[in-house]
């Protein structure tokens, strides 16, 4: 690599323990850019996200095609609701549970490879199990992993005016909004839960939807960036005109899971 190579990057939260297919079509197209322009692909991994609604799972039975959504049980409400992705534990009843049902809906290999993960590992969190299942899969090779929940990166990271700050509360860790000098947790419809005031750094910070892609670039100083049509709608290309925006690639059943084989 020279200083002058692509860097091809595509960014996306955790979404599912097994990859939204509308995730490997971006890994599909980069991987195409890069055959025709060299260079590196990155992967932004949004670990910061809170929703919970992110990691939903949809695949359908392999008998009669019907499909079922399914998602990671969580420690309680506080951490469901507002903790990031990267602190959301993995309960290990929920592995031992959502591997009974696995075989009816997914490959061998792929039951095998998510009973491969040690949910009882110190520290294993929703943003962890589900990278892992990425690189089981087969879907990261030579691709570099850049998370948003990394300290070096949020440090690194240039300011910006909205964002939310990862904070102690209720015996959990959450992330709040900083609004007018102070934090919140959205509670749904316009109903806000005041924190109460507290110190912080940027190694607690993390972007909001209109000021990712400047804090992510300012880290990554991508060439190319690879997304959605909806992405590309909200994203302010105005904080980073160096970019030059693709977007990915067709794919069809684009919100279900991606269960063939590696890509």
């Amino acid at each position: 690599m020279t200083a002058s190579d692509p860097i091809i990057c595509f960014g996306q939260q955790p979404c599912g323990f097994f990859p939204k297919r509308f995730l490997v079509a971006k890994i599909l197209t980069a991987r195409r850019l890069q055959s025709e322009l060299g260079g590196e692909i990155v992967f932004f991994y949004h670990d910061s996200d809170h929703d919970p609604r992110e990691t939903q799972t949809v695949l359908r039975r392999q008998d009669t095609g019907l499909p079922v959504q399914m998602n990671f049980a969580f420690a309680n409400k506080i951490q469901r609701k507002f903790s990031p992705l990267y602190l959301k534990r993995v309960l290990a009843e929920w592995h031992t549970k959502t591997l009974r049902r696995l075989p009816a809906y997914v490959a061998p290999c792929w039951v095998d490879a998510f009973q491969s993960i040690d949910v009882t590992a110190e520290g294993m969190n929703s943003a962890d199990f589900c990278l892992e299942m990425y690189r089981r899969m087969g879907l990261l090779d030579g691709i570099r992993v850049v998370r948003s929940s990394d300290p070096a990166l949020r440090q690194a990271a240039c300011e910006v005016s909205d964002f939310f700050v990862d904070v102690p509360y209720e015996s959990e860790v959450v992330r709040a909004r900083y609004i007018e000098g102070e934090l919140k947790l959205h509670e749904g419809g316009d109903s806000y839960l005041t924190l109460p005031p507290t110190s912080f750094t940027k190694a607690q910070i993390s972007p909001t939807r209109d000021t990712r892609l400047k804090w992510m670039q300012s880290g990554v100083h991508c060439t190319h960036y690879v997304s959605g049509a909806g992405e590309q709608a909200y994203m302010c290309k105005e904080d980073a005109p160096e970019i030059a925006y693709v977007q990915r690639d067709v794919i069809e059943q684009s919100h279900e899971a991606y269960i063939e084989f590696p890509a």
